[in-house]
């Protein structure tokens, strides 16, 4: 196990250039699988994550050839051959690591094919409820098993014959979205799903890209089985939930500037900045490229951050990004309130508690809720050792807490951030110049855990 060690910011880099998004990746490499022909995937993120996905569409008959590698980063760039939406068994169970993305989506896609296939996680994947994702997939005529009444995995998913269905979401979900859609490529006539609010719209996206038709009317997102994805190439642009560190980091340092490049402004996906922009931050973007999915430039300035309340109708468009916008409300003037984020207890870890947790160890003030927490801002931040539960979005959050805390600021786990952000400490290391403002110093160490802490 690794340990990140952190200290007070002193100067920023001038630009930062993030890796592929995550979302994005894990669907260009599902559909890339499942079209018929050869795809080139430019930017993709290899993370651990994306990999077992990649890994996964490879087990089951698509041939990927690596065209670049970056080192300390990885695979960026290949060529992903499939040979149509009818996969072939794998030859063992799929190992989905910590990805809740891979076994959700892939759920979907399995329950349209004429075998049946066991996906496993690891032991935090393991505790995350699958039923959400069983339920209707059940409904459309497929079987998936698994542990204990809110189906975790390790899962066995028997696919054949589906009927199309038009299902309601009992929550915001876009993977739930996501993978009912994917089965309703595999029932004839035309599959319907309701959402209660506008979730992040990836899928819908690369659906269109790929060829692949499907219809919005209002909250409700249609698609017609029978299609064959049309093999096309796509550039994966950069991963915002990754830039959103910076953002914060950027927006809470009065004085400081920073351009993150080629950043995808799906406006689905841009509330981390709608709720900055809502606190006093002084960010600007400039979109270069609108065709598929929209990316620019984002250039932020640092300033004083005002308290802020983050909840309803927004969270779906936020819930990756919330853990380190509590760490931007600890640095605000007031008390922020996140509310309605309930689904925050089932990510890769309780992130409720986790963020709570951490942020009292470093000198402030929360109460936490069933759905959310209220932070008292503006507390002096003080070093602490920081356990991550094995969650990268916890080591990462608090990494950048670490820039504004005195003394030493101690990630315990760190290697949990290769689930998303390979490069991450590269990139923190940037910030850390000597007083001249020449070349970065060496400020992070990753060193063993001792046995039997």
């Amino acid at each position: 196990m690794a340990t990140l060690k952190v200290r007070k910011l002193k100067s920023f880099p001038a630009e930062i250039s993030v890796p592929g998004d995550k979302s994005i990746s894990h669907r260009a490499a599902m559909f890339a699988g499942m079209a018929d022909g050869r795809t080139v995937i430019e930017g993709f993120l290899p993370s651990e994550d994306c990999l077992c996905t990649l890994k996964a569409m490879e087990a089951m008959g698509a041939e990927v050839e690596p065209l670049e590698e970056l080192e300390g980063v990885g695979l960026v760039k290949m060529a992903v051959t499939g040979h149509g939406p009818r996969l072939k068994a794998p030859a063992g169970p799929i190992d989905c690591g910590n990805s809740g993305t891979t076994i959700r989506l892939l759920s979907g896609i399995l329950a349209g094919q004429d075998f049946t296939t066991e996906m496993f996680g690891d032991a935090s994947l393991s505790k995350r409820p699958m039923k959400r994702v069983a339920d209707p997939l059940a409904l459309m005529g497929a079987r998936v098993e698994g542990q204990g009444e809110k189906i975790c995995a390790p899962l066995k998913i028997t696919g054949g014959p589906l009927q199309p269905v038009t299902y309601t979401l009992p929550m915001a979900s876009a993977q739930v979205k996501s993978a009912v859609l994917l089965a309703g490529m595999f029932a004839p006539g035309k599959t319907t799903v309701i959402e209660p609010v506008a979730t992040r719209n990836h899928t819908e996206r690369i659906m269109s890209h790929f060829g692949v038709k499907w219809l919005r009317e209002g909250n409700a997102i249609s698609v017609y089985g029978g299609q064959t994805p049309r093999a096309t190439d796509i550039v994966v642009p950069g991963d915002i939930s990754s830039a959103a560190f910076w953002m914060v980091a950027a927006a809470a340092s009065p004085g400081q500037q920073i351009t993150l490049k080629n950043v995808g402004l799906n406006p689905t996906r841009t509330g981390v900045i709608n709720v900055l922009l809502r606190m006093g931050a002084q960010i600007t973007s400039f979109e270069t490229d609108s065709r598929g999915e929209p990316r620019g430039n984002v250039t932020i300035t640092g300033g004083e951050l005002n308290a802020t309340v983050i909840g309803g109708a927004e969270i779906p468009n936020v819930i990756d990004e919330l853990p380190i916008l509590a760490v931007a409300g600890a640095l605000a003037r007031g008390n922020t309130l996140i509310k309605d984020a309930r689904e925050l207890r089932v990510k890769e870890t309780d992130r409720i508690a986790a963020v709570a947790e951490n942020l009292r160890r470093m000198g402030v003030t929360v109460t936490e809720f069933e759905d959310g927490m209220e932070i008292v801002g503006g507390a002096r931040l003080h070093g602490a050792e920081i356990t991550t539960y094995h969650d990268h979005r916890i080591a990462m959050a608090f990494a950048i807490a670490g820039l504004f805390a005195e003394g030493e600021t101690v990630i315990e786990g760190s290697e949990c951030i290769n689930t998303s952000y390979p490069g991450f400490e590269h990139d923190l290391a940037m910030f850390f110049r000597n007083e001249t403002g020449e070349a970065p110093i060496p400020v992070l160490t990753r060193v063993p855990r001792p046995v039997g802490k």
